[in-house]
């Protein structure tokens, strides 16, 4: 049985687009409203009706990354600003002390999510080779076991987890926190993963078996690089969640290991909550994973389709 492929029309291309175009716009809209309100003086942030047009500031951004202090107007005459950001903040009679603590919790969440997505498709990666090439007992308990683990929610294990990490030491530290998120994206890597194995003939790795290759030289050889479009779609996954987890960085974070989610909120400005500056730190914070997802982003199909895409 033959089935015939009917092009579409101008006008259902014409539709489409207006859709896909409407579509865009909604989803993007906060976003860059966001950004925008990063430009704002927080008077403008709060204005109601909301102003769209405004005269931009680096005011939220100065207050993101420095902390003040409230001085007299004697004290302000006697010691004028120097630099431009002093400037900024010298309307309020404030001058800049140091820096804020944004810098260190930014660092923080670089090395807690890029650490555990590395070990998370490290150790996915191996795990999903074995159940994909060996004869594993209760192979299929095993793989729904471990699928399992991603179904229970957070808050579920929150408790017990905290008081693991007091006795053991973990609780806001860095290895901690790369062990935990680790643990939570293993199931999602070992599953991406073993389909996108799953499509690699076994053919391949017997051939060069003959040749003399051992076992771990067919894999590094042969498997991996086949499957780098799998590995580099679940390392998407596995960052994004990982740099965006909040509630376990609230209960087991707060100070050296603390990241940049439970910060940004904790903001404070003149008289309340500085938004401008909580915007300035969400577009900032924003950037790294919106990159590293650009740079991979022809991966991502065959990764949301969990290796059922075939080229």
């Amino acid at each position: 049985m033959s089935y015939s492929v009917t092009e579409p029309s101008a006008r259902q291309k014409w539709i489409a687009g207006i859709l896909v175009a409407l579509y865009a716009v909604i989803t993007i809209l906060p976003l860059v409203w966001i950004i925008a309100t990063g430009f704002k003086t927080p008077s403008d942030s709060i204005a109601y009706p909301p102003k769209v047009v405004f005269q931009p500031t680096l005011e939220g951004y100065v207050n993101l990354f420095t902390t003040r202090t409230r001085q007299t107007p004697e004290y302000m005459a006697e010691h004028p600003p120097q630099t431009w950001a002093e400037r900024i903040v010298a309307k309020y009679d404030m001058t800049i002390v140091g820096p804020s603590r944004f810098g260190a919790r930014f660092l923080n969440s670089v090395i807690i999510g890029f650490g555990s997505t590395f070990l998370s498709v490290f150790l996915g990666t191996l795990a999903a080779y074995a159940f994909s090439r060996f004869k594993v007992p209760l192979k299929d308990d095993l793989m729904f076991f471990i699928l399992s683990t991603r179904m229970m929610p957070p808050i579920a294990v929150a408790i017990p987890i905290f008081l693991m990490y007091r006795t053991l030491g973990l609780s806001d530290t860095h290895l901690g926190m790369i062990l935990l998120y680790t643990a939570v994206n293993l199931s999602l890597s070992v599953w991406l993963l073993k389909g996108f194995i799953d499509e690699i003939p076994v053919e391949y790795e017997e051939a060069a078996l003959i040749d003399g290759y051992t076992r771990f030289q067919a894999f590094r050889k042969v498997v991996l690089p086949q499957a780098a479009t799998g590995i580099a779609s679940t390392a998407i996954f596995c960052l994004i969640f990982a740099w965006n987890e909040y509630a376990f960085a609230v209960l087991l974070t707060s100070g050296e290991a603390q990241t940049a989610p439970p910060f940004i909120p904790t903001i404070i400005g003149v008289g309340g909550q500085d938004w401008p500056a909580v915007a300035a730190g969400a577009t900032l914070f924003l950037l790294p994973v919106m990159v590293f997802t650009i740079l991979l982003r022809k991966h991502l199909l065959r990764g949301i389709t969990f290796g059922a895409v075939r080229k």
